[in-house]
């Protein structure tokens, strides 16, 4: 039988270097007991911090002190606790973390209710007195503009205090999905398998060897050419999920209670209302982009009805969309070759960013390789104070190599920001930083159309595009209308029950599949979207790559091939290194792109509809 290695047979080549932030985890309990002490001194300003120009300077500049410790000791034990889910050492050390967080942030509530006693011509006369104060300006214009949903100092305090409670639903998920669930072995048939996961460990299954579903290879084994497997494969692992339906159904019911009473205690009508109000994002933006998917919907329609021509079945199923319209999972890309790929179509951005991705790639950014218990999926991590880090479980095809590319925009834009902002603006909003990782998808599709000779080879990378497009922008776009759904059925007080959960994601499937087979099983794939628990998050990987595409058009205006608009990928990369000095709107026009429109929205997919022609005329 196939497996997936343990962390200890993954070749250190292929691991992430943490040890560049705490050589041991005595090291790490140095800095924990250190910070720990340190959130006390915040304690000492409570009452003072407008008392005059110098003692807000001070408070403030402590508070971003204590912070940026806490941060890098609470990503040291995540990243830490991700290499393997079930390390009871690293779980524990991760919870010590985000209580010292919720303490970190609990000691310092008091600071943004008491600024928003300033008037903003008091404060603008206090950056007169003590100029340093200069750095905190969109700060404090964000503090004030939040003014009307701060509640006092001690109500700032009790939300802090019960931030733990009210994101544990999350951790219970995480740890449920994770660690506790065991999938079912699947028999691969004849010898058309290949497990990705194996590949990383150097197995090859035989003939009738069974291989174990995993969250990070389901959608892998989703793309096998035997289509009674990749039913057999969608059963089992959905069939696993519905065991655990009324424990997850619970777990996200009170996610979502929890979003409504803190958007409420908050002063907002919604919860959406509140999430779209932190970085300032009208609502009208999240509404626009659904009515602008739905108005474009018949191209997904298109999508579906291609995949089934090219399958050559009378009916698509949920087990047949991820199959791709070349008709088999495509080549191998391993990822020695990736690495290759990504760094040369970074060119159009400019030598001095292609060449920091270059030498991130060998300084051990990446943790590369699946292993049993490691935390699924991909992400970019780090802190203000270290060097980028990327989980990955790379699979060795074109998709991982995606993946790569998308994590190694949002790593050089947080490398960009903190070296020209300072701490206060370096965690810049999700808005704008799906920006920067679907830039560098959107740049590797140009660059392998116009340099890879082999036919075969363009025609996954086209598909590729389209299911890009497919799972980013119209996905995510549902999931977002389902998010909308879940919240708004618990303010007017509709109980979230498990076949009511089922049944607004079922309807949500069935109009934007609607040439395909909606089963009961995919009803319930709600249930593993991690997403969900950080609510109302999803919408911006849509709005983002809308933009990536457009700023993609910017930089390469004559397209794969023609010269770069260098003023284009100037202002895209100022885009970057602002961080989040200013509102996401505001940043995204210093890049070229207005997302309070439709257009961007309308562009994208514009670029999607002549892909599916293009894949159309080359499969005639």
């Amino acid at each position: 039988m196939s497996s997936v290695p343990e962390r200890s047979e993954v070749d250190e080549e292929y691991t992430w270097d943490l040890e560049s932030i705490y050589a041991t985890d005595d090291d790490w309990e140095a800095a924990y007991e250190a910070v720990a002490e340190r959130v006390d001194e915040l304690a000492a300003y409570e009452g003072q911090v407008t008392d005059d120009a110098e003692t807000l300077r001070d408070v403030l500049e402590l508070r971003d002190e204590i912070m940026r410790e806490v941060s890098t000791v609470a990503a040291y034990a995540r990243m830490r606790r991700d290499e393997d889910t079930t390390n009871q050492q690293y779980q524990a050390l991760t919870a010590r973390a985000q209580s010292l967080g919720a303490d970190a942030q609990s000691a310092a509530s008091f600071i943004d209710p008491e600024i928003q006693e300033l008037t903003r011509e008091e404060f603008d006369a206090m950056v007169d007195e003590v100029p340093a104060l200069e750095t905190y300006d969109h700060y404090v214009d964000d503090v004030l503009r939040m003014k009307p949903h701060t509640r006092s100092a001690e109500v700032e305090e009790l939300l802090a205090d019960l931030s733990e409670v009210t994101g544990a639903t999350g951790e219970v998920y995480n740890m449920l999905a994770n660690a506790d669930m065991a999938f079912p072995t699947v028999e691969y048939p004849d010898s058309e398998a290949r497990s990705a996961s194996d590949e990383s460990s150097g197995g090859e299954p035989r003939d009738g060897e069974a291989v174990e579903i995993t969250q990070s290879n389901f959608v892998n084994l989703l793309k096998r050419p035997d289509r009674e497997f990749r039913r057999t494969v969608h059963e089992e692992y959905y069939d696993e999920w519905s065991a655990m339906r009324n424990t997850v159904a619970s777990a996200y019911k009170n996610s979502v209670k929890a979003d409504v009473k803190t958007a409420r205690a908050r002063n907002y009508d919604t919860a959406r209302e509140a999430a779209l109000d932190g970085p300032n994002v009208p609502v009208d933006v999240y509404d626009t982009l659904v009515e602008t998917v739905h108005d474009n919907i018949d191209k997904l329609h298109r999508h579906a009805e291609l995949k089934e021509r090219a399958l050559g079945v009378d009916d698509l199923q949920m087990w047949d969309v991820y199959m791709p319209l070349t008709g088999d999972e495509g080549p191998d890309v391993e990822y020695d070759q990736a690495t290759e790929y990504v760094v040369e179509s970074l060119a159009p951005l400019g030598e001095e960013y292609q060449s920091r991705v270059a030498e991130g790639l060998e300084s051990n950014w990446v943790d590369v390789y699946e292993n049993e218990g490691k935390q699924a999926g991909a992400y970019s991590g780090g802190t203000y104070d270290t060097q980028p880090f990327i989980l990955m479980n790379y699979q060795d095809d074109i998709s991982s190599m995606y993946t790569l590319a998308h994590e190694l925009g949002h790593s050089m834009h947080s490398e960009l920001t903190k070296k020209e902002q300072p701490f206060v603006y370096s965690s810049y909003e999700i808005f704008v930083a799906e920006v920067a990782s679907t830039v560098n998808e959107a740049l590797l599709t140009s660059h392998l159309l116009e340099t890879v000779d082999d036919p075969e080879f363009k025609k996954h990378v086209l598909n590729e595009f389209l299911e890009r497009v497919r799972s980013t922008l119209y996905r995510q776009t549902l999931f977002a209308e389902f998010e909308h759904g879940t919240h708004r059925l618990e303010e007017e007080g509709e109980p979230l029950t498990a076949d009511r959960l089922d049944e607004l994601y079922r309807g949500l499937k069935e109009d934007y599949y609607e040439p395909a087979v909606v089963d009961d099983r995919i009803a319930r794939e709600w249930m593993r979207i991690p997403h969900f628990y950080r609510a109302f998050y999803v919408y911006q990987y849509a709005t983002g790559i809308s933009a990536a595409l457009a700023i993609v058009d910017n930089v390469l205006p004559d397209g794969a091939g023609g010269d770069r608009n260098a003023d284009a990928a100037d202002d895209y990369l100022e885009f970057l290194r602002r961080g989040s000095r200013e509102y996401p709107l505001e940043l995204l026009r210093i890049a070229g792109v207005d997302m309070s429109s439709s257009g961007p929205i309308d562009r994208a997919l514009e670029t999607y509809g002549r892909r599916l022609e293009e894949m159309e005329a080359l499969m005639e």
